[in-house]
């Protein structure tokens, strides 16, 4: 009975992240759309695009290849697959022991690779200039996030996300400088990876600055579709990330009551409000950067996970 009802709400994750991730990015445009005194689309717009690009007819190139035509679904599974594995209302889950915070990175380095395997598969000028940038960004933002994980695995004494959640949420911990530092560097990687002003615009295909967009010029569909979606489940990734490390607080214990979970489940969602109402505060509130001062930025997160365990292994050895 209990590995049924762990495996009920293992279940219950898994399509939380992937029903809740278009309702996010449609929020998202909402309040954008709001702040600039525009009345925007619906919340529930992402959805309708989705459906409607599943029922269209998928055009490809005669000179694609197979990696044009699995990359959608390897995308969408890797994405859909680390979303899953972050603790979002409860911790302690069927599948928390591969939870780590390192196979997170590697899965979703695996969907990045693909993406930009794709954007070249075809040989456009645009495909090249998107690839090329996106693996130039990966270059910065990786690293950064690896300093990040091993600030927290300094911390924690693991890189498992329950371990790191029910520590934060203890009184152990207390505040720390580097744990500040992982903050914002984690924002700026997330701004980073998910294509979002200053980095990258989603809603523009302004060809001198588009990196996402130009990748995905090639594709319509249902294949279209699974990218689009993959690219909503990853912001909502990296938003639960955020939410699961510094605000753990309201996480359900692995065998709490009902009430509890659905506490949990609120208090998620609640987390995804505030941090994606932030997001569309930060976005219309800075402007986009040039190409070239994008090491800069993205170069701070680096900066900021080195300083963060240097500061760890200061206080350690004192």
């Amino acid at each position: 009975m209990e590995l049924i009802s762990a495996l009920l709400v293992q279940l219950m994750q898994m399509l939380l992240v992937l029903a809740a991730a278009p309702l996010l990015t449609g929020f998202v445009r909402k309040v954008k759309a709001r702040l600039l005194r525009r009345r925007g689309p619906p919340v529930v717009q992402p959805y309708r695009d989705i459906l409607r690009l599943l029922k269209k007819e998928v055009v490809v190139a005669d000179n694609a290849s197979w990696i044009f035509r699995v990359a959608p679904y390897v995308i969408f599974a890797t994405t859909w697959v680390a979303a899953a594995l972050v603790p979002t209302f409860a911790t302690g889950l069927l599948f928390s022991w591969s939870a780590d915070l390192i196979a997170i990175i590697a899965l979703l380095a695996s969907a990045r690779f693909f993406l930009a395997l794709a954007g070249m598969d075809v040989g456009t000028a645009f495909g090249g200039i998107g690839s090329s940038r996106e693996v130039m960004i990966s270059s910065l933002a990786e690293p950064a996030m690896l300093l990040v994980v091993f600030t927290m695995a300094l911390v924690a004494r693991s890189t498992q996300l329950s371990a790191v959640a029910d520590l934060l949420s203890s009184t152990e911990v207390g505040l720390r400088v580097s744990l500040g530092l992982a903050l914002v560097g984690l924002i700026i990687v997330a701004i980073a990876e998910n294509g979002r002003i200053p980095v990258d615009n989603p809603a523009t295909h302004l060809e001198l600055t588009m990196v996402h967009e130009a990748m995905v010029l090639e594709y319509s569909g249902r294949h279209l579709a699974m990218i689009e979606l993959a690219a909503a489940v990853k912001l909502l990734l990296y938003l639960s990330l955020i939410g699961c490390i510094f605000l753990p607080w309201t996480l359900a214990e692995p065998q709490g009551s009902t009430a509890g979970h659905l506490a949990g489940f609120g208090f998620y969602l609640a987390k995804l409000g505030v941090l994606g109402f932030l997001l569309a505060v930060f976005e219309t509130a800075i402007a986009k950067m040039r190409v070239f001062r994008l090491p800069d930025f993205v170069g701070g997160a680096l900066m900021l996970g080195l300083l963060g365990t240097l500061l760890l292994f200061v206080s350690r050895s004192l």
